[in-house]
């Protein structure tokens, strides 16, 4: 069973994809209203989102499978290791995935993460400290970030 349902977040509407009850995409929607069928997967995840956007979740356990090449999928088990309201740079991440001279690769994968939020792609940062590359727009990345941060400070 494949399917397509809008999330409207505070950050603005994801798009959510799914397969035979697993999530395969959440990515920026740039549909305005878009028909969204209701089913358990669905609420499972908008509950989810609903509790990592009120800040009292700190990781997500959906079912997903994010179809990626094996060191993609490598850089996104360790963007799934970044703590909540932390942040990292690209070559953190290609250090934790013993390949350190693979910033630039780590980037373009975190370009193809299909599954936002709960691949956490957005807590990667420049080597400088700068907002750079989110798929969502930097404007999305910028207020995830001011998101965890205000909720982790609450902790």
């Amino acid at each position: 069973m494949k399917g397509t349902a809008i999330y409207r977040s505070p950050v603005g509407a994801l798009q959510l994809e799914y397969e035979n009850g697993e999530v395969v995409s959440l990515r920026k929607s740039e549909e305005d209203a878009a028909e969204s069928e209701e089913n358990a997967l669905t609420a499972l995840v908008f509950r989810q989102l609903d509790e990592d956007f009120a800040g009292t979740r700190r990781g997500f356990d959906f079912p997903c499978r994010a179809q990626g090449t094996p060191f993609q999928r490598k850089v996104w088990a360790a963007l799934r290791d970044i703590p909540y309201g932390e942040t990292r740079t690209y070559g953190d991440i290609a250090r934790a995935i013993g390949q350190p001279k693979a910033a630039r690769a780590v980037g373009m994968a975190n370009n193809r993460n299909p599954i936002y939020i709960a691949t956490p792609c957005h807590r990667v940062i420049g080597a400088d400290g700068s907002l750079v590359g989110y798929g969502g727009g930097l404007a999305m990345k910028a207020a995830l970030l001011e998101l965890e941060k205000a909720h982790a400070l609450r902790d």
